[in-house]
């Protein structure tokens, strides 16, 4: 679904940014610099003013869908808790050229970082994936790296995508609301590369939250990077819970699978999970 004019400001994005960075390190996501932010907005956005330093660089992989539209992309090596404080300093600007092969970015003279996350080839194939396929106009990504949900991850029964949504969508009606379609799971890939640029992309077509096993979490939305905040907030709340049933040796029923399913049909939820 797009958005419709009027559309979010530059002040009110770089806001949301820091407001998610902030929000991600209160919960434990982000040790560090760990973790990273983007938004890709299909419309026309003037950032010169507050990003005034230009230079062409050529993107880690070709994005021909996202010709013409603009990132807003944390820094390598930025704190996300400290994005707030400073979000030009730590922020900054793509606008992708005709071909998909370069943009221009765009910084600021109080620039903290030398390139962009380094996890940019999975947020620009994120994106293109979503504007090609959703009809959106505006997508955001998040890389975090919760305590609870990575843990999880490396244990190998939860790298099964039924088992860790059975056990952790039972803890609170909220977690099948707000994630009717589960968590996604990639197995363990490196960091950065192609591989796990392509499962998250597939992954990410049919899942709005995705474990990255044994290195954490991303999560998208095309509404706000709040949004895609609080996916992960919901789902590492799920996995505090199933942890801590886990130390009290499984002694908790949580919400039965047909308590999850009489919450669906009352809220009108379309779920395949129980």
């Amino acid at each position: 679904m797009a958005l419709e004019a009027p559309f979010p400001d530059l002040d009110e994005l770089v806001t949301a940014i820091g407001d998610a960075g902030a929000r991600l390190s209160d919960i434990g996501a982000t040790e560090g610099a760990a973790g990273n932010i983007s938004i890709c907005l299909g419309w026309p956005l003037d950032v010169r003013r507050k990003f005034p330093l230009e230079e062409q660089i050529e993107l880690p992989q070709p994005v021909p869908g996202l010709a013409g539209c603009t990132l807003l992309v944390t820094g390598s090596g930025r704190r996300l808790r400290e994005i707030r404080m400073d979000p030009i300093a730590n922020l900054g600007v793509l606008k992708v050229e005709s071909g998909g092969k370069t943009a221009i970015l765009y910084t600021s003279p109080r620039r903290l970082f030398t390139r962009l996350t380094s996890e940019l080839n999975s947020h620009l194939a994120i994106h293109e994936d979503q504007f090609l396929n959703s009809g959106t106009n505006f997508n955001t990504f998040v890389h975090a790296q919760p305590l609870y949900l990575t843990y999880l991850s490396h244990i190998k029964i939860y790298q099964d995508f039924y088992y860790l949504n059975r056990h952790l969508l039972r803890w609170q009606p909220e977690a099948i609301v707000n994630l009717p379609e589960g968590i996604g799971v990639v197995p363990f890939l490196v960091p950065g590369s192609n591989d796990l640029m392509t499962h998250t992309k597939e992954m990410l077509r049919h899942h709005r939250l995705v474990v990255w096993s044994k290195h954490g979490v991303v999560s998208r939305s095309d509404q706000s990077v709040k949004r895609a905040t609080d996916r992960i907030e919901y789902a590492e709340t799920a996995a505090h819970y199933e942890y801590m049933d886990l130390v009290n040796h499984s002694t908790a029923q949580g919400l039965t699978e047909d308590e999850i399913r009489q919450i669906c049909i009352n809220l009108g939820i379309n779920q395949t999970i129980f």
